[in-house]
């Protein structure tokens, strides 16, 4: 899992921390942050999901696109 900044298919845009486990499950989860304010969860909230989830396709008016896409590295930044 590259760490940096993800574009969700619906437009929103966020930066991946890294991963982590699930503590019962040991299942891998992605740690990332949003990166604009929200009206309800607070400015740059903090989330996390399934990497699995994080990784997959969704169909978008009938085309597959991912669900979240890189966009640009930490590596590219520094």
């Amino acid at each position: 899992m590259k760490s940096g900044t993800y574009q969700h298919y619906k437009g929103g845009l966020y930066e991946v921390i890294g991963t982590a486990r699930h503590s019962e499950t040991l299942e891998e989860l992605v740690v990332y942050q949003a990166l604009y304010a929200d009206e309800i969860y607070g400015d740059q909230a903090l989330w996390v999901r399934p990497k699995t989830m994080f990784l997959e396709t969704v169909i978008v008016n009938g085309t597959d696109v991912q669900r979240f896409a890189l966009i640009e590295t930490s590596q590219e930044k520094s």
